[in-house]
């Protein structure tokens, strides 16, 4: 059997920098940075005080004001960004029948602040005061639960967690299935809200994490000199899949396609990427195959670019060696991180996102606080200002702990 062509018809975001797509693509091209002084806690004693906070979010637009209480912020976001993606997919009209339809999410971490609320009401109370809501509110695969009781999804259910690769997982994952022939729609992307003390406290004591708490909106600077660590950030950010004679059928707006996935391990270390970037540009080269595309037919890599001394300069490596020439000489290279913050295992969602868009809008978004490229960091990264471009096709990557690291290819339909 042929691989089936999959194309995205619907995307829906809650971000640091918008409550919407829109208003997340604007922010990102615009150069708009969500980071600030957190809110969420008190931060004062923690080294790292800054994130990328989600600004405004009605929980009560998406669940009944008793039901709220009972699912996590992370559920909570998914939720409200499917809303969004299936609004734009004109999902109503899908016919494909249900047992076709899917839901995998990308969730990290998961529910932290539930655990941290019961887990402090047990230090005060006991095991009496742990509510029996705390479970199904904490546990990561609650967060596409919901989304395919909500919008009776049932077909294939679970939750990819492999940090920060998380979510580009979820959506290869997904990609695979529809091509395969095994699903028609899948409703899938990222979901994460850990900027909790017990979120930031442990990536300040693996010393992750920016401290440029003075100056917030600059602290994220991949591939900067002056880098000094990734910024949190949370939120989620969905996408809707279809098998693309089915959406072409029921006159589907149809955004992109994707083309191409790889998969990849360092096998190297648990939190370092390998120094000579060889597990990235396996999985890379892999999308590539899979795309049956050569290096110099990409035109935007939406770089994981976390701004942390290892990843910059490892991925820069690992991108000239795929790419050849074409990496000096056309290829454009940005880091949506700068604006957004790192929303670890919603991070593939929010980039895949903004990697659609760059097609459809024919802009690539910048890499905004890049004022002194370091050693070695010497791509054209889209400095400070968006750029227009004929962009045709568009690699997304994503790197995490463990090695774990994933690529997307999506192109113009």
């Amino acid at each position: 059997m042929s691989k089936r062509r999959v194309v995205i018809t619907g995307l829906g975001a809650i971000t640091p920098v918008g409550g919407n797509m829109a208003e997340s693509w604007k922010s990102a091209v615009e150069g708009l940075s969500g980071i600030a002084p957190i809110t969420r806690f008190d931060a004062s004693l923690f080294a790292t005080k800054i994130a990328g906070e989600v600004k405004t979010f009605d929980a009560e637009k998406y669940f009944e004001a008793k039901e709220v209480k009972k699912v996590d912020l992370f559920t909570q976001y998914a939720v409200g960004a499917t809303d969004e993606a299936i609004k734009q997919s004109g999902f109503g009209d899908a016919t494909y029948e249900r047992h076709r339809m899917g839901c995998i999410m990308g969730v990290g971490i998961g529910g932290l602040t539930t655990l941290e609320k019961y887990h402090e009401a047990y230090l005060q109370g006991g095991p009496r005061k742990i509510s029996p809501f705390l479970i199904p509110a904490m546990i990561a695969n609650l967060a596409p639960g919901n989304v395919a009781i909500k919008y009776n999804l049932k077909g294939i259910n679970y939750t990819v967690t492999s940090a920060c690769t998380s979510a580009t997982h979820a959506i290869g994952e997904s990609y695979r299935m529809i091509a395969n022939g095994s699903h028609d729609l899948m409703v899938t992307g990222g979901s994460e809200s850990a900027v909790t003390p017990i979120g930031i406290g442990g990536f300040c004591a693996l010393k992750a994490m920016s401290t440029r708490n003075e100056e917030p909106t600059k602290a994220s600077r991949p591939f900067d000199k002056d880098r000094d660590g990734f910024v949190l950030g949370e939120g989620a950010v969905m996408l809707i899949l279809e098998e693309y004679e089915g959406a072409k059928k029921r006159g589907a707006n149809i955004l992109a396609e994707v083309v191409g996935y790889g998969v990849s391990c360092d096998a190297y270390h648990i939190t370092a990427p390998s120094t000579d970037g060889e597990g990235a540009q396996r999985c890379m080269i892999e999308a590539l195959a899979d795309a049956k595309l050569s290096p110099a037919d990409i035109t935007y890599v939406n770089a994981h670019g976390t701004s942390t001394p290892a990843n910059d300069l490892s991925e820069t490596m690992a991108i000239k060696q795929v790419f050849g020439n074409h990496a000096k000489n056309g290829l454009l290279v940005s880091s949506t991180k700068s604006v957004t913050g790192h929303l670890l295992g919603a991070a593939g969602a929010i980039e895949a996102a903004y990697s659609v868009m760059s097609l459809v809008d024919g802009v690539v978004p910048p890499t905004i606080n890049l004022d002194n490229p370091d050693e070695g960091c010497d791509l054209d990264y889209v400095p400070h200002t968006a750029r227009k471009a004929e962009v045709k096709r568009v690699m997304s990557n994503s790197y995490g702990f463990g090695g774990t690291n994933a690529s997307l290819v999506f192109a113009k339909v």
